[in-house]
């Protein structure tokens, strides 16, 4: 097997000297790890995630880490657009050019729940919140003259799809799975029209899936929970033509977060967008139904409009 890269090796020999990064979820796991690594190289990173104490504390880690490191903390609630409208005043008053937002905050076979706006939990953390952040920001990320939005989703996009005419589970028996799955398809879908529609402005987008990660995500599984993740990714492989008896392969965050730190700043993809990413590389292995560019579209329509109301 090849050794794995960490994050910080990925950015060694990056020079973000003037550059800003905004980072979701930055007070743990992936986020923290790529910010480490973001302001290694020289950026000013603005953490933002929804607990204060956390945030401080991942900032404090950070000055510990890299002397010298130049970072904002912004609160940042992604289950409400209230706190995601909020964040982003902020975040315009601390940088009036974003060179990388990295959508990295997320939640993961959670019970069923509603955000403060009455969307599904799961797909509205993963996915509506960032993408009204994302919305809102579009202006700072044209003022960099070459950004990269850097959007997280997950292998696990590949057993379940947006339902058009259900997003937020009003009329069917919810489940997590599932969920979550159509949410980090959206994720995906996201991605690609965001760089279609924004690569004349300079901004490219990518998906990324950082692998089986051991972090705090997996809190809400039980064993059972486990068990049938296995089921569904063997069944996924074999329906791929692919061998796999389910097995999860987990990396540590410092390793997890290597490919997202390739896509905001690898010279390889400087030119390029709209691509899913994994083990630092650019992959086909994204499902159909999230590579499909007309669905991206019309989902991206769709998305507006419940963000609106």
């Amino acid at each position: 097997m090849t050794e794995r890269r960490s994050a910080w090796e990925i950015a060694e020999g990056i020079d973000l000297s003037g550059k800003v990064c905004v980072i979701t979820g930055a007070s743990s796991g992936l986020g923290r790890e790529s910010a480490r690594a973001l302001a290694g190289a020289g950026a000013h990173v603005v953490l933002a995630a929804r607990n204060p104490d956390a945030l401080a504390e991942a900032a404090d880690w950070i000055a510990a880490e890299v002397p010298g490191a130049r970072t904002s903390t912004v609160p940042l609630d992604l289950t409400s657009l209230a706190s995601v409208r909020a964040a982003t005043a902020a975040i315009g008053d601390i940088a009036p050019a974003v060179h990388v937002l990295m959508n990295n905050a997320g939640v993961m076979f959670t019970p069923f729940g509603r955000t403060c706006d009455g969307f599904e939990i799961q797909i509205g953390t993963n996915h509506f919140g960032h993408f009204e952040l994302t919305r809102l920001l579009t202006p700072q990320l044209i003022a960099a003259r070459g950004a990269r939005l850097v959007i997280l989703s997950s292998g696990g996009h590949a057993i379940g799809d947006v339902d058009f005419a259900d997003p937020n589970w009003q009329r069917r028996d919810y489940d997590k799975f599932a969920a979550y799955g159509a949410s980090k398809t959206a994720n995906i879908l996201h991605a690609k029209e965001a760089d279609r529609r924004l690569r004349g402005e300079g901004v490219r987008a990518f998906a990324v899936h950082p692998g089986t990660v051991a972090t705090s995500l997996a809190r809400y599984m039980s064993r059972d929970d486990f068990s049938r993740l296995r089921k569904l990714v063997a069944a996924n492989s074999a329906t791929r033509g692919e061998e796999g008896d389910g097995h999860l392969d987990f990396v540590m965050p410092e390793h997890g977060a290597a490919t997202q730190v390739w896509a905001a700043v690898s010279p390889e993809l400087d030119g390029r967008g709209g691509l899913y990413l994994e083990d630092c590389g650019i992959s086909d292995t994204a499902a159909p139904h999230a590579c499909d560019e007309q669905r991206a579209a019309d989902f991206w329509t769709l998305s507006e409009q419940l963000c609106a109301q």
